[in-house]
């Protein structure tokens, strides 16, 4: 492999632009050192079949490190992650995210040809994850770990993993869809007769036996596919509520009864194809919008941050199950490994990333005998802790027992469907009545069909599937552009909202590739390389960040180094000495202004300062001025206010500006703003927003990798789509305004067929007819306006 400078070249791997450098080989063009490694991989195994099959098929490398996968050699962690385990052969399920195409699925299922100890592996793609079968006596469960990892699909093991068990999938609404499915088919078949009015006597002979047969059919479908309707409606009634399910339950209960005892009677044959063709349109409609959210988990909690296992140390040291974890435990945390429970510092240099808790992107230093909170990574060497609290009492679980996370929103909120069903029902009902006691009093052999009549055409199925159709196509075209919503009332719930609040760090931000920013007098070639010399000798974030932004020039190494732990170093070069550290180290005042920055110093006099900036994401700008001139915003960030002046330079006058946040500073923001009658969407990242998440009427998780580390939210965003986010605010209240178009539309065909039947001229089966024939018109109409309305927004451009 080799390294070229390069412009507009694109990765044979993964496809991700390559940017100042690229790397050769094969004669092939690789972003990075990672992506080029896999394919080495894949090549000298003879599987470059994998790139056959979809072009640039595997996930970028870049940036990304190995991971440390020993803890699986611990045999208790190893029991609680394994499936089965017996005479040599192990089974084991894994998340794997990175799964993502027809590419993915092949090289994952031919795993055994390209590394000897592999028996079987079967991907599930929708969940995304890898059934694997393999000799633990030839490979160890680290070692598949580790392989997986290699060919660029790192397994995702985490503590919230292991509490759910094994993945079980609901698979009752496919079976009541299939049932309906299948009557719905069969009926019509052997209704097409009665339609025609045949004469034949041989098919007169038959009539009863088919009649009877579609009575059997229909049982199953009113009651077993049907019976979550009846359910909804109860429970609504119960708490004096009518939902939309009352009169849907209502319309099938007629549709059977009738049907029923035309059958029982030998009058007709009833209108069971109208019975199984409501429901089967009613269950595709919840199928298709299930469909989205069964792909990702929308309820992740402080679990699904932490590994399954920490080293514990004692006479031996042992990766043991966080779980396993009691008070006065001594574990070792390495770089870049999360701390698992609230512990005190006995040994070591710590530098905390707490980001995910607070917010705060700078490390903060700790020295021995402080506290550390779960969840803060440790950035540096490797350090001692002792554990104070258990997992289950330390201060992230304190944060989730918040009640926030205890409310279903659903329960507060009513959607549009819900809302216009109450009326349309005691409408319905009233209307029935009324004409049946007309025609009781002037024809009472009309009364029972009038009655039964109006009750069929007016069941809301085009009003019940309006909804579904056009907010589950809504889902499916947002999944499409990386923005999944957990329902279809999340949509409406968008389209309402009228204030908007963010997180700063890593949600306006980018959570990589920081900007390194000289402020100070130039410098000279022999101080620039002594610079780099000296940030090379160390392994502070900060200085190895320096370390990749000086470019161009060969790096000086100093005849001594000394590191003074959470201050900085000192080099010396001949007779100079460089200083590089905090301001108190080099013993200025004054110059901080609340950023992340290194002092320097040369001989004692003072050159200047690198001011680390977390680079903002492409056209933020425009974004928050759009989105400023038709909602309130407002920032709640967990950092330090050094950004303050250029985030009141973008957003409206008057929006809110909030720093040095906790996250339940957060959460009760967005509370008040709630009790003043807001609706609020929150946008965050991390643990710290997840209260706010969770308590805001719409809480958006902005995700660099939209299937792991959400926290529990409404819509997970592919943090790539940030400047979409106007487009998909106004796209959402434009799938409400066809919801509304198509209750019109329901709503003007229920007023002329309710005509029809109030006045006897509409018998029950010209009303079983329409209905089905209404359904079907709706789902088109609703269907193709939402296609029409996200291509003239852009969305599918």
């Amino acid at each position: 492999m080799k390294t070229e400078t390069t412009t507009k070249t694109t990765c044979y791997h993964c496809g991700s632009p390559c940017e100042e450098e690229v790397v050769r080989f094969d004669d092939r063009s690789f972003c990075c050192h990672g992506c080029a490694s896999v394919y080495e991989i894949l090549s000298s195994n003879r599987m470059d079949q994998y790139y056959d099959l979809n072009q640039a098929p595997g996930a970028s490398r870049k940036g990304k490190k190995r991971r440390d996968f020993s803890y699986l050699d611990g045999e208790k962690v190893r029991d609680k992650v394994l499936e089965f385990s017996d005479n040599g052969i192990s089974v084991v399920r894994l998340f794997l995210p990175a799964i993502h195409c027809s590419s993915c699925i092949w090289l994952l299922e031919n795993l055994p040809k390209l590394k000897k100890g592999f028996i079987a592996v079967k991907v599930n793609f929708p969940k995304r994850q890898a059934r694997i079968s393999f000799h633990h006596d030839e490979i160890s469960l680290k070692e598949v770990a580790e392989w997986l990892d290699a060919i660029g699909y790192t397994p995702h093991i985490s503590l919230d993993d292991q509490k759910k068990g094994p993945v079980g999938q609901d698979r009752s609404l496919i079976k009541r869809l299939a049932v309906a499915g299948f009557s719905f088919g069969n009926i019509m078949l052997m209704a097409l007769p009665e339609y025609f009015d045949y004469d034949d006597p041989s098919l007169q002979t038959f009539l009863p036996f088919f009649r009877w047969m579609m009575l059997a059919l229909a049982i199953p479908v009113a009651f077993y596919s049907g019976w979550g309707y009846f359910e909804s409606a109860i429970k609504g009634l119960r708490h004096r509520f009518i939902n939309i399910d009352v009169p849907i339950a209502l319309g099938i209960l007629t549709l059977f009864g009738r049907s029923a005892y035309e059958v029982i009677s030998g009058i007709g044959s009833g209108y069971f194809d109208s019975l199984a063709g409501l429901l089967f349109f009613l269950l595709l409609g919840k199928w298709f919008q299930r469909k989205t959210y069964d792909a990702l988990s929308f309820e992740r909690d402080y679990r699904s941050y932490f590994p399954v296992a920490v080293t514990r140390l004692g006479k031996i040291e042992e990766s043991v199950p966080v779980n396993d974890l009691r008070t006065g435990d001594r574990i070792l945390i390495r770089n870049e490994e999360l701390v698992p429970a609230d512990a005190v510092l006995i040994r070591g240099s710590a530098r905390v990333d707490n980001s995910f808790v607070t917010g705060e992107s700078a490390p903060v230093s700790k020295e021995v005998g402080d506290m550390i909170y779960a969840g803060g990574r440790q950035v540096g060497e490797a350090i001692e802790l002792e554990v104070i609290k258990p997992v289950d009492q330390s201060y992230l679980t304190q944060l989730w027992n918040n009640d926030a996370f205890h409310e279903d929103k659903a329960f507060h909120f009513k959607n549009l469907t819900d809302r216009i069903s109450q009326a349309f029902t005691l409408i319905v009902l009233g209307l029935a009545t009324l004409a049946a006691l007309y025609w009781l009093a002037t024809d009472p052999g009309k009364a029972a069909n009038v009655f039964t009549a109006i009750l069929i055409v007016a069941c809301p199925c085009a009003l019940a599937l309006a909804a579904p159709f056009t907010l589950g196509n809504a889902l499916r075209i947002y999944g499409k552009v990386g923005f999944f919503a957990k329902s279809v009332d999340t949509i409406e719930q968008l389209a309402q909202v009228d204030e908007l609040v963010f997180d700063k760090t890593g949600t306006l931000t980018r959570s990589t590739g920081n900007h390194v920013l000289w402020s100070g007098i130039s410098l000279s070639g022999d101080i620039t390389m002594a610079i780099k010399g000296a940030a090379r000798q160390s392994n502070h974030p900060l200085s190895r960040i320096i370390y990749s932004e000086i470019r161009g020039v060969e790096s000086k190494e100093p005849d001594s180094f000394v590191e003074f732990p959470g201050k900085g170093t000192e080099s010396r070069f001949g007779d100079h000495v460089l200083k590089m550290g905090s301001s108190s180290f080099l013993g200025v005042q004054g110059i901080q202004n609340g950023a992340t920055v290194v002092h320097v110093s040369w001989d004692g006099e003072y050159l200047g300062m690198f001011r680390m900036e977390s680079p903002y994401r492409s056209r933020w700008e425009p974004v928050i001025r759009e989105l400023g001139q038709s909602f309130p915003l407002a920032i709640l960030s967990g950092d330090n206010a050094g950004e303050k002046a250029r985030l009141a330079s973008v957003f409206p006058d008057g929006s809110t500006l909030l720093f040095e946040q906790k996250p339940e500073d957060k959460l009760q923001y967005i509370q008040r703003r709630q009790k003043s009658g807001k609706q609020v969407m929150m946008m965050g990242d991390g643990l710290n927003d997840a209260g706010a998440l969770k308590q805001s009427d719409v809480g958006i998780s902005l995700s660099e990798d939209v299937n792991s580390f959400s926290p529990a939210c409404d819509i997970i965003m592919d943090a790539e789509r940030f400047d979409r986010l106007p487009v998909f605010l106004r796209f959402s209240r434009r799938c409400v305004s066809t919801i509304k178009w198509a209750f019109g539309l329901s709503f003007a065909y229920n007023l002329v067929g309710l005509s029809f039947a109030a006045a006897g001229l509409l018998s029950p089966v010209i009303s079983a007819i329409l209905m089905p024939l209404s359904s079907v018109s709706m789902v088109l109409f609703v269907t193709l306006a939402t296609n029409i309305i996200a291509r003239k927004e852009g969305i599918l451009n």
